[in-house]
């Protein structure tokens, strides 16, 4: 009896790769957050070498100089961008998998071939047959091409020679690089044959778009530094980066054409189909909900909150999208948070990040799935208004793609509205606003960092500023304009890179020191601290004499600014702890910023905290600062620091070892605040004095900011708002014990006042109804009136509107009042008469003379204006334009 091979599953190819990297030397590698790390030249991480970049650039060394990952990636914004596709071809994806391997000036060509022909073919791992395989390399790489030809095996037909076929030198589908200028060089791919019943054709043949021949391993070899002349500098470390989709692999290894038919995708895709309750599982929305359940999902759990800005738009935009697809299906209600279970049980054991943050997850997406059902209602109102302004039969595309970028309204909803009312979509013009889109998209992604200009160094500083503000280190390295120097002189600008330091670098949110570098011949005056790979790089001008490499000097930090600085830095901690504790486990940090005169937290919260929670959040700082605990600090193991239960903060890179700060009372074996920091802190929790919150809003949605203040500045703070309230007690001839509620009282009394006003003003306005009404004229069949008053404000012009329209129902009315320098306008026609003259064509007509703006409905719009010499003059010529468009 033949027995049938077993299929591996995704889960078991991933792991098999992994594996198969660190027997041959490989560091395992976890995979970074879909957040890049210190990298605002991406919105999100969508390669497996993005975590490496620095190291590549030698700005990151690392203590292994081989690693292999398998690294979460997102496509769906800016530069990179497959949203569209998604859920219409076989292998495009929002959210995929990236295994790779890397050599950081360790192995090249010659090993990343043989390691990768091996791990493919070889009966020990994949066993793929070597006649499904076909390899391209750049048109010029005769060390690949030998390679594959004399030490792999490899027929001559089989490599495939690519040459700059997008339209410029080293512009090839197979040259790498990565950016304009920097590290570059050529690639190797290798490729699956899916078999002669699949169309398509080799690589660089016309059919080569077809999903027959599948590239399903990149080989980058990193050979060489260009230049902005575009010249090619031999690097003198030569690296690898390698890249195979799980996705891609997983589907050859199970026998399938395309990756949505691999287990991963069909466990979704059934799930998808029980809780949407069909039984089809060949259509594609099917695939987008399946797809966009993984990047959403990853996203969310990586700190991504749904917003109208940056990556919080992407990720609205994608599950906007599964949800369209999902109300196609036939769902109804909220069903889309329903698939993170089935996320869980195909990816929680390889990332458990899904498992801790499930419920921060289904929450956010069924919030953004309710709040999306009343976007497509606003949308439908907003598309009724837009169809009487039709000029014909086609809604235009400008008005399409306004519905669809700012309120999330598919086109093909707006079509089939259309369609129900005769009218068509002008497809060509949504696609050309579409087009624009992502050009503007494209040139905002665009990687345009000059790598060349950075300041790198070999040498690395020793840090000795936790304990210290003052210590002598010895000049390593002088740079003026970005060049290095052997000498800085009186009031040049420059940098200077010390073998140690107490100079603390711009890190965490926490800003970097200033102070002092004095040398026998000079004062170099240290504006601001900075990192730069291992190094830390003091940034600055020479105040007087002049400083020279290789010298002594003595460093010293400003004590006061630190002094600072550390107290606003462990309050944060106390503070995101407190947070936690009050409004619950589900606040994490978004961001933060650590001065010497106050410190910003950003934090994920979906509502405004209350000011009786702000009061519950001081105090519970307050006890740990009155407590006047000792803070500890201690170098360990990541995995100890998790165990430990230290949180990690947002946007930080962490190595192997990591220092953890604990602070505050310790209850049932726990302290208060447990956290990865490698900023300055101070040694006791009363050396904080005092913290005292400023301002709390949100920054965008889901995302709270706080500020704060401590020690002196608190206490100035306090002072300020005493010394107010006295003066406020003063003015309004009450005690400071009493002085809110007379402030209520006149408040009250403010409001009634304001109510008899309106009142007054609504007879006032009924009177000269009267006359003003009296005062319309017949033209043809309508009556119009234009009148002017003065001195009479925008709310007061809108009540008088009111009252003469109900004298005068069937008229074109046009009323302007001039306020100070300000002139207000409103037009109301009947909607008989609408078919004539619009109420927002008169304003539009108003506003251009008047250089104001506004509009509004057919039957009435509003706008206002400065008040101008020509004012006069245009509202005596506005009946003639009237009677023009009325006759």
């Amino acid at each position: 009896m033949t027995v049938k091979p077993q299929v591996p599953t995704a889960a078991d190819i991933r792991e098999a790769f992994l594996r198969f990297f660190e027997s041959k030397g490989h560091t395992r590698v976890p995979s970074s957050s879909l957040i890049p790390a210190n990298d605002p030249t991406l919105l999100f991480t969508n390669a497996g070498m993005n975590q490496f970049k620095d190291t590549f650039l030698g700005l990151d060394p690392r203590d292994y100089v081989r690693a292999t990952s398998s690294q979460k990636c997102v496509r769906a914004g800016g530069k990179h961008n497959d949203l569209d596709n998604v859920g219409y071809t076989a292998r495009h994806h929002t959210f995929f998998e990236m295994l790779g391997n890397f050599s950081f000036g360790d192995y090249f060509k010659k090993e990343a071939i043989a390691f990768a022909w091996e791990f493919l073919t070889s009966p020990n791992w994949m066993n793929i047959p070597t006649d499904r395989l076909y390899v391209t390399i750049y048109a010029t790489d005769d060390e690949a091409f030998g390679f594959w030809q004399n030490d792999i095996g490899l027929d001559a037909s089989r490599i495939i020679r690519i040459g700059d076929n997008k339209g410029a030198a080293y512009a090839s589908d197979n040259f790498w690089a990565m950016g304009d200028t920097g590290p570059c060089g050529p690639c190797t791919e290798i490729f699956y044959d899916h078999g002669a019943e699949i169309a398509g054709g080799l690589p660089g043949t016309p059919e080569e778009d077809g999903d027959r021949f599948i590239e399903i391993w990149n080989c980058v070899f990193m050979q060489f530094n260009r230049q902005k002349d575009g010249t090619l500098q031999p690097l003198p470390a030569p690296s690898v980066d390698t890249g195979m989709g799980l996705e891609r692999i997983s589907a050859v290894m199970q026998h399938v054409h395309a990756n949505y038919e691999i287990d991963l995708f069909q466990h979704l895709i059934q799930s998808a189909c029980k809780i949407i309750g069909i039984e089809d599982v060949g259509q594609p929305s099917l695939r987008v909900v399946a797809d966009h359940a993984r990047s959403c999902s990853f996203l969310i759990a990586d700190g991504v909150i749904p917003s109208n800005e940056g990556r919080g738009y992407v990720l609205r935009r994608i599950i906007r999208r599964a949800v369209r697809h999902g109300n196609k299906l036939g769902a109804t209600g909220a069903f889309f948070y329903q698939m993170v279970q089935p996320l869980i049980d195909v990816m929680g054991a390889a990332y458990p990040e899904l498992i801790a943050r499930r419920d921060v997850i289904e929450a956010a997406l069924r919030k953004e799935e309710e709040q999306f059902a009343r976007t497509l209602e606003q949308g439908l109102k907003l598309l009724e208004a837009e169809l009487p302004n039709l000029k014909g039969t086609v809604i235009d595309g400008e008005t399409a793609f306004k519905l669809y970028d700012t309120y999330g309204f598919p086109v093909d909803l707006t079509a089939d509205i259309a369609r129900e009312r005769g009218l068509t979509v002008d497809q060509e013009g949504f696609e050309s606003a579409m087009n624009e889109q992502r050009r503007r998209a494209r040139e905002a992604g665009k990687f345009t960092v000059d790598y060349n200009s950075f300041i790198k160094v070999d040498s690395q500083t020793r840090f000795d500023g936790y304990d210290a503000t003052t210590g002598s280190g010895q000049i390593i390295a002088l740079y003026k304009d970005n060049q290095p120097v052997d000498t800085l002189s009186e009031g040049d600008e420059g940098f200077i890179i010390l073998n140690q330091t107490p100079f603390y670098a711009e890190s965490g949110g926490q800003v970097g020191d200033t102070g002092t570098l004095t040398g026998l011949d000079g004062i170099f005056e240290v504006q601001d601290t900075k990192k730069s790979g291992n190094a830390i790089v003091h940034q600055g001008v020479v105040t007087m004499g002049r400083i020279q490499s290789n010298q002594t000097v003595e460093a010293e930090v400003k004590q006061d600014l630190r002094a600072a600085i550390s107290r606003n830095h462990s309050a944060t901690h106390l503070l995101h702890a407190a947070l936690r504790q009050v409004l619950g486990e589900h606040v994490t940090q978004k961001g933060s910023l650590v001065s010497a005169d106050l410190l910003r937290f950003d934090f994920s919260n979906d509502q405004a905290v209350t000011p009786e929670q702000i009061a519950a959040v001081e105090r519970l700082v307050a006890e740990e600062i009155i407590g006047n605990y000792a803070v500890e600090t201690e170098e360990m193991s990541m995995a100890d620091a998790k165990t430990k239960g230290a949180m990690m903060l947002f946007g930080e890179k962490y190595g192997d070892e990591v220092r953890v700060l604990a602070m505050g009372n310790k209850a049932n074996d726990q302290y208060f605040s447990v956290e990865l920091c490698g900023g300055i802190h101070v040694d006791r929790t009363g050396d904080i004095g005092l913290l005292k919150i400023t301002s709390e809003g949100g920054i965008a949605a889901g995302i709270r900011r706080i500020e704060a203040v401590t020690g002196l500045n608190a206490l100035n703070f306090v002072q300020t708002g005493e010394r107010q309230l006295s003066q406020i007690a003063g003015l309004t001839k009450t005690t400071r014990g009493q002085t809110f509620e007379k402030v209520s009282a006149l408040a009250d009394r403010n409001r009634d006042l304001e109510k008899q006003i309106e009142r007054l003003n609504q007879k006032l306005a009924n009177a000269e109804s009267v006359e003003l009404a009296a005062a319309a004229r017949w033209v043809g069949d309508v009556k119009l009136l234009v009148s002017t008053l003065e001195q009479v404000d925008g709310k007061s012009l809108r009540t008088l509107l009111d009252s003469v329209k109900s004298r005068l129902p069937e008229s074109v009315i046009v009323l302007s009042a001039t306020d100070g320098d300000k002139v207000s306008l409103l037009a109301s026609v009947a909607s008989s008469h609408t078919h004539k003259i619009k109420a927002g064509e008169i304003i539009s007509h108003l506003a251009g003379l008047l250089g104001g703006k506004g509009g509004g409905k057919p039957d009435l719009a509003q706008g206002g204006a400065p008040l101008t010499p020509e004012f006069v003059q245009v509202m005596q010529d506005l009946p003639a334009w009237i009677e023009a468009k009325l006759v």
